[in-house]
């Protein structure tokens, strides 16, 4: 995990770099005696989200609602928000509720979003970017829910499907803590966000994905890596617990469900020695990067977002869980289906 947020100079010229609008130029390189021209890659090198609780959770709220009342427009959060932030060129401390309220008010007035945003000159990067944030959050999945005789049934829902990472009836504190300086083994920003909650705490996959790395970092202690199934999203849990940092199953390459448990608040880390608990207090250190192309996994161009606000729209969906209590797991006591995923 890289410790350096990408600099690109402004804001603007991050933008242009990341869609494509360069200055015409081509990087030459020699091979022997000859000359080739070789284009550069043109994918997202950069994103700052600064979306604010109070826009994610309206934007939601409402395209839930286009949704949940078979409105004849339907309403996509992920557009509005990429509007917004085109409007203000990504900066949401600037954010007005009304702002989206007259946004809303056009699209079903029947004006539609490649008129609205027509001439908007960053919208294709905010839609982009966000996409890859807020990509599969959000949509149609059923749960898995007892009637009242008894019997299993599974209900039809639209909505938030990303789960917090802390199980429900689990207690956790948090605040702002993206970019805070962190020094051991080098000065570095902190670049993930930290859940503060008791040892043993199960922690649950936010989102369905494929679990990419499992086992002990020096920094991060026990810790796991899961890729989103687009690819796109790279969720990296650390400071598991000692000695049993892992729900049962959990492997490289294994495929979680969104809301599965998959391991246990610790405060291992901060050492060269496997399973050392050299972290103060036991937390959940979360993490997001962004990965448009395989060459942003490890290397210096990683995009971590601030994962504050998200993590308080998650508290919106929480997994149950239970405990057997001859092998001391923890398990989802609903399970979910996603059309498209898990048919």
């Amino acid at each position: 995990m890289q410790t350096e947020l990408l600099s690109q100079g402004t804001l603007a010229e991050s933008i242009q770099e990341s869609v494509g609008e360069s200055n015409g130029e081509e990087s030459v390189q020699s091979q022997t005696t000859e000359s080739q021209t070789e284009k550069k890659k043109e994918f997202i090198k950069y994103v700052e989200f600064n979306v604010t609780y109070a826009a994610l959770d309206k934007a939601l709220q409402i395209d839930i609602k286009s949704h949940e009342e078979n409105a004849e427009v339907k309403i996509s959060w992920i557009d509005l928000l990429a509007y917004l932030g085109a409007k203000y060129g990504g900066d949401f401390s600037r954010y007005q509720s009304s702002d989206m309220d007259a946004l809303v008010e056009k699209l079903q007035s029947g004006e539609t979003m490649e008129s609205l945003t027509e001439g908007m000159q960053y919208y294709a990067y905010y839609s982009k970017a966000y996409t890859a944030v807020l990509g599969g959050m959000v949509g149609n999945y059923q749960i898995e829910t007892t009637s009242e005789n008894g019997e299993t049934v599974w209900q039809d829902k639209y909505g938030l499907i990303a789960y917090s990472p802390i199980a429900k009836n689990y207690p956790f504190e948090h605040y702002d803590d993206f970019g805070a300086q962190r020094t051991y083994g080098y000065k570095r920003q902190h670049l993930g966000h930290d859940l503060m909650a008791q040892t043993g705490t199960p922690v649950i996959a936010i989102e369905s994905g494929v679990v990419e790395a499992v086992g002990w970092n020096q920094y991060g202690g026990w810790r796991l890596g899961i890729r989103s199934l687009d690819g796109t999203r790279y969720y990296y849990y650390a400071h598991l617990r000692q000695n049993r940092p892992y729900a049962e199953g959990i492997e490289e390459g294994k495929v979680v469900k969104a809301g599965d448990v998959i391991g246990y608040v610790g405060h291992t880390g901060y050492s060269t020695k496997e399973n050392s608990n050299n972290i103060k207090v036991p937390h959940l250190h979360l993490g997001m990067q962004l990965i448009f192309d395989e060459s942003q996994k490890e290397s210096s161009n990683e995009i971590w977002i601030n994962l504050y606000p998200l993590t308080m729209l998650w508290e919106k969906h929480k997994s149950e869980v239970y405990r057997v209590d001859e092998t001391k797991e923890y398990y989802r006591k609903h399970n979910i289906h996603i059309p498209g995923i898990y048919d």
